[in-house]
């Protein structure tokens, strides 16, 4: 009996934790032809079992806080086992009591050039650059992870994001375009760091005010769920008067400018001039979706 129960714990353990990302891997090489297209689809499996049965965390996350996530690697060149590519990182996370899936992170990664030999392995580690692949895609599920967290709680996601800062530390030293503050103000390096910097602190409050505030309080009273959200923007106007069209700035919009029309284009009506006036100043790139918002 003692052996059975023992038994029955361990399945209970085993099927009721799971690592935290729940990630869609897609490699396409549409561009590069060629009839060996093996090599992507094991690249592809590869990286979803990593990314997947990685725990990055040492958190315990339960199956349903598995995070939603997909890295969509567009394959442009190969020679060799060097390969050319741009990675697009996609993350949501539902609304609280709700079938409703809120975007928190969409990123398009230019410069994913890597080394890739069929069935290699991955392995993560941290503390040391062993492949470009493995930092970058580790990198990018710290970074989701720790702003997934700064969705639940004010800077929930600080330890997470840490860790995605030394990765990209470590990175450094392989030589591979993404990593350098010297490379313009929209790569990897840029991202983490002002991630963690006090001076972007209101991107990380206007993220919590924006899910924990608004969005999962919109069940129960989408009213003000709207009026929070509108004051997680001007919160977020508040890096526009420091830094005016700051990378962060295009991070936020790059994930939520359509859902913001849609929040504010129906149901309860609130004041959307001071919005819309919020808006078009601090992200003019999307006025053309902004005027699809309707007091």
């Amino acid at each position: 009996m003692r052996k059975i129960l023992s038994l029955l714990l361990i399945f209970f353990v085993g099927f009721s934790y799971a690592q935290e990302l729940n990630c869609t891997v897609t490699v396409n090489a549409d561009q590069v032809g060629g009839t060996n297209t093996q090599v992507y689809k094991t690249l592809q499996k590869s990286l979803t079992d990593f990314i997947n049965k990685t725990d990055w965390t040492n958190q315990g996350f339960k199956n349903n806080e598995r995070i939603n996530c997909s890295m969509f690697i567009n394959v442009s060149a190969v020679t060799g086992s060097t390969f050319t590519a741009t990675l697009q990182v996609q993350s949501s996370r539902p609304g609280f009591n709700s079938t409703y899936s809120t975007p928190v992170f969409n990123f398009n990664d230019k410069e994913f050039n890597f080394d890739y030999t069929e069935f290699q392995n991955l392995n993560y580690n941290p503390n040391s650059f062993d492949s470009n692949l493995v930092s970058v895609v580790s990198y990018y599920c710290l970074m989701i992870i720790g702003m997934d967290a700064d969705t639940f709680a004010p800077e929930g996601g600080t330890p997470y994001l840490e860790t995605a800062q030394q990765i990209a530390t470590v990175a450094q030293a392989g030589g591979y375009k993404g990593w350098s503050g010297s490379e313009g103000n929209s790569n990897r390096f840029f991202l983490v760091n002002d991630m963690l910097s006090p001076t972007y602190q209101p991107y990380r409050d206007a993220m919590y005010q924006y899910s924990f505030e608004g969005i999962d309080n919109m069940n129960r009273d989408q009213k003000g769920a709207k009026e929070k959200i509108k004051a997680a923007i001007a919160t977020l106007s508040d890096i526009y008067k420091v830094r005016p069209n700051s990378f962060l700035m295009r991070v936020f919009f790059d994930a939520k400018s359509d859902e913001l029309v849609s929040i504010f284009s129906g149901g309860p009506q609130v004041t959307v001039t001071d919005l819309a006036d919020t808006l078009n100043r601090i992200s003019p790139l999307n006025s053309a979706k902004w005027a699809g918002i309707k007091q």
